[in-house]
This record gives structure tokens, C-alpha cells and sequence, in this order.
């Protein structure tokens, strides 16, 4: 079969089997005999279970035979030595400071500088590259957190993908700066894509961590990234992923979280636009006295599609986690929350509260929510929730009474609902942004973004207040 020419779910494997034959055949500096052992047993797991299907439990409410019978490109080349990353990205928040790390259609950016080792030890860079320069590192913690066995596209992931970022805090370092990762996708045809990240933070390290998603052009792309994050002993991850990607896009971002004795994680999700996106965030607490925050905010509209899947391993004694999801779907939008949590046989003493809450606002949008429980320990504190409905009656009618028209008194009334996940965002600056982007998408301002997931570089830096008057109330 010719390269890239896909008709059917059953050609793309095919062609996709076709491309990992012939890495397999080329002699790369980008594997050890480690990696290449790990891709082989990975597409082999692939070949046995196919793309994820309607029929599995986990996809019951998530078909991707659509978007996977289109003609993809699944090997980009690597871009080239002299490319200026700021000559086609930039990203400029106001007052907002970040170690910028940028790849390009799954390659690296930086081609020149493919490893950086910072003054406190720090080293950011190229996921190939680490292959070969820290090999002890990627054997200890490459492959040991995601789970190939079970997610297929997971299993894809780790045979197919050529590149990512890794980011290694050695133990005892706090970084000051936030560090943003931004993925972004150039490409002339419809892009298949798969991104590895691996994050290691050691004993008593402290890092906050921004992850963006981008597009130059909006051909059909799809993007299946998995990233895995080690969190040492005693320390803190600040973790946020932000989707603003346009209705071409397919999203499959996989994050894998495994935790220490007396570690702590917060990850905050928000997804603004995107064809169809599904967001898997899995966390394992191995270690006593460690904890975990998952938060999450989605507006969809026209006929987009989230999907969220949360599974909180809770495998070790006094551990504690709370879970708050919101979301809002307009026009025939769709979605799906899957939150899951374990405690086993010997994660005494759990303290573990999910929630989710969602707001329809026509009749032809839809929500497929399950909170579950799974426990098998004795001494725990447990509870989970999940609602569906509209906008509050009542309240619409008490703010329409005061002189507020019907469309103001919906988005007064939507962003309140959504706010407390925003308000979870510790970095001042960020959170104002994400404030001003959610009011733009809420009065229907905001598609995709036109150069940065943040909104930020084609667009004045000005506050954005709606045009209410609240003294009336």
C-alpha cells in the first residue's frame, strides 16, 4: 500500500505497521537496546489489540472511526538545524515568566542545543536525545509508569513516537520559574502524531509545569501524547494542561502520575475548543502520606467532544485525594466523565472525593458521566457525585429582575458555575488569563486561538470585564 493513503481504521494500522517495520530496519542514534526492546513489545501489544473501539468499556461513549479513516502522514522529518522557533511561535502573557520548551510536529525544537544542564542541575531537552546520554535515568523510569497493556494508543505511543521533551529535577531543587511545554503542529498534510514527555522530579523537588497544545495551520492532525511523571519523595508538582485547539484537531493526551511517600500533585485540565479530545489522567500514590488534585474545566459547543478519564490509584496508607470536574456544553456538543478510584487492601486511612458537574444548554447536547468507587480497605472516607442540568431558573429570573438582559444573566450565571476550577490555578498570571479566555468563550469571542493556546500574542493584553452592571443585583 502506498505511504500515507488511508481509507479505512484497517489501513491506517496497516500503514502505521508499514512505518514501524521501516524504523525498526534503520540504524538510528535515537534508540538503546533498551527502547527499541520497549517499542517492539509495544506495537506488538498494539498489533493484538487494534485502535480502541465503541465496544470497550472505557470507549463506550467515544467513537473515533471517523477520524481515523482519513489520509495521515505518520512520519514527519525533524525541523531543520536553523529554525527560530520565535519566528513562527511566541507566547507573551503579561508579567507571566516561563522556561519556554517547544516541539515541533513531535521533534525536539532546539535542534542545536538538544540537552541544556542548568546551574541547580535541571536538565530539559530532547527525549531522543536522553535515550543515549542518560541511560540509567530513561531505564529506571521510560515505560514504567504508562501502561502499555491496557491503553492501546498508549501502546502506539511508546512504539511509534520519534521524539518529546524530558525534564529531569535532580533532588533538593525547587525551580523558580514555570516551565511551559508547548507542542506544535506545521504540517502541509493531515498529521499523525504521537509525543512522549518524561518528567522526573527527585526527593524533596518542587516544579510548576504549564503544557500547551498549538497549531500554525488547522489541517486534520491527530495527536495522541503520552507523558510520564515520576514525583519523588517529599515533592510538589504545579501541573496544568491547556486545550484551545480548532474542530479539526483529534487530542489523545494520556498523563500518568506516579507519586512518592509525602509527595504532592495538582494537575488542573482545561479545555476550551477541539474537535475531539480526550484527556486519560491516571495516578498511582505508591507512597504513604501523599496526595492529589485533579481539576478540570471543558466548554464545548457546535459538535465538539471531551472525553475525561480518571483513574486515582490509591495504593498506599494516608493518602488523600479530591477530584472537581465542571463542564458546560452548548448546541450538540458531547461528552464523557469516567472518574474512577481504587483504594486497596492496604491504603488504610484514604480520605478520596470526586465530583462532577454539568450544565446543558440545549436540548441536543449530551453528558455521560460515572463516578466509581472501587474499594477494598475498611478505614477510608470516601464520596463521589455527578449532576446534570440547566441553567437555575430562579436565578435567572432574580438577575433578569434587576435589569440584566436574558444573554448577560446566562454568562453571569455560567461563569460562576465554572470559576472555582479557575480559582484552583495557583500562578496569579496564569489564572487571569485563563479568567479573560473563559469570559471570551462564554460571550462566544473565542475559537481557537490564532497563535498561542494562551491567546496571548495576536491579541491585546487587556483585562476582560463583562459589560454587567452588578450594583442592579
Amino acid at each position: 500500500m502506498e505511504a500515507g493513503i488511508v481509507q479505512s481504521i484497517y489501513d491506517l494500522k496497516e500503514y502505521l505497521t508499514g512505518v514501524f517495520a521501516e524504523r525498526q530496519r534503520e540504524i538510528t542514534v535515537h534508540d538503546t537496546a533498551f527502547v527499541a526492546a520497549k517499542r517492539a513489545r509495544a506495537f506488538e501489544w498494539f498489533s493484538k489489540a487494534g485502535f480502541p473501539h465503541a465496544a470497550l468499556e472505557r470507549w463506550r461513549g467515544t467513537d473515533l472511526s471517523r477520524v481515523l479513516s482519513h489520509e495521515y502522514q505518520a512520519s514527519p522529518a525533524p525541523p531543520s538545524a536553523e529554525l527560530d522557533i520565535d519566528s513562527i511561535f511566541k507566547c507573551d502573557v503579561p508579567h507571566f515568566e516561563t522556561l519556554l520548551v517547544t516541539q515541533l510536529n513531535g521533534w525536539y525544537a532546539d535542534r542545536q542545543n538538544l540537552i541544556r544542564v542548568f546551574p541547580n542541575g535541571m536538565i530539559i531537552g530532547s527525549l531522543a536525545a536522553a535515550f543515549i546520554k542518560y541511560p540509567k535515568l530513561i531505564e529506571a523510569h521510560y515505560g514504567k509508569y504508562a501502561d502499555d497493556s491496557s491503553e492501546s494508543l498508549t501502546a502506539l505511543n511508546t512504539a511509534m513516537s520519534q521524539d518529546g521533551i524530558f525534564i529531569y529535577v535532580p533532588d533538593n531543587v525547587t525551580v523558580e520559574q514555570n516551565v511551559q511545554m508547548v507542542n506544535i503542529t506545521d504540517f502541509k498534510q493531515n498529521l499523525f502524531l504521537n509525543t512522549r514527555n518524561l518528567v522526573i522530579l527527585g526527593e524533596n523537588s518542587h516544579l510548576r509545569l504549564v503544557q500547551c497544545d498549538d497549531s500554525i495551520n488547522h489541517d486534520i492532525t491527530f495527536i495522541n501524547t503520552v507523558s510520564e511523571v515520576k514525583v519523588g519523595r517529599n515533592s510538589t508538582l504545579d501541573h496544568y494542561k491547556l486545550q484551545n485547539k480548532d474542530d479539526h484537531t483529534t487530542l489523545i493526551n494520556s498523563m500518568y502520575f506516579h507519586q512518592d511517600e509525602g509527595s504532592s500533585v495538582s494537575t488542573n485540565g482545561i479545555s476550551l475548543n477541539g474537535g475531539l479530545i480526550r484527556n486519560l489522567s491516571h495516578i498511582t500514590m505508591s507512597g504513604p502520606h501523599s496526595s492529589a488534585d485533579v481539576y478540570g474545566l471543558y466548554l464545548m459547543d457546535r459538535y465538539q467532544h471531551i472525553d475525561n478519564q480518571v483513574l486515582i490509584n490509591h495504593a498506599a496508607p494516608d493518602c488523600e485525594s479530591r477530584e472537581l470536574f465542571k463542564g458546560v456544553l452548548d448546541d450538540h456538543a458531547s461528552g464523557v466523565f469516567n472518574g474512577h478510584i481504587k483504594v486497596h487492601r492496604d491504603a488504610q486511612r484514604t480520605n478520596a472525593f470526586q465530583t462532577n458537574k454539568n450544565i446543558l444548554l440545549t436540548d441536543k447536547a449530551s453528558i455521560d458521566t460515572k463516578p466509581f468507587l472501587e474499594i477494598y480497605a475498611d478505614d477510608v472516607k470516601c464520596s463521589h457525585g455527578a449532576t446534570i442540568g440547566q441553567l437555575d431558573a430562579e436565578a435567572l429570573f432574580y438577575i433578569r429582575s434587576r435589569g440584566i438582559s436574558e444573554a448577560n444573566a446566562k454568562i453571569l450565571l455560567m461563569y460562576a458555575f465554572v470559576a472555582d476550577v479557575i480559582n484552583k490555578i495557583s500562578i496569579p498570571e496564569l489564572r487571569q488569563r485563563m479568567d479573560d479566555m473563559v469570559k471570551k468563550r462564554l460571550r462566544g469571542e473565542l475559537s481557537q486561538c490564532e497563535q498561542c493556546v494562551l491567546n496571548c500574542s495576536t491579541h491585546e493584553h487587556e483585562k476582560v470585564e463583562f459589560k454587567i452592571d452588578l450594583s442592579k443585583i
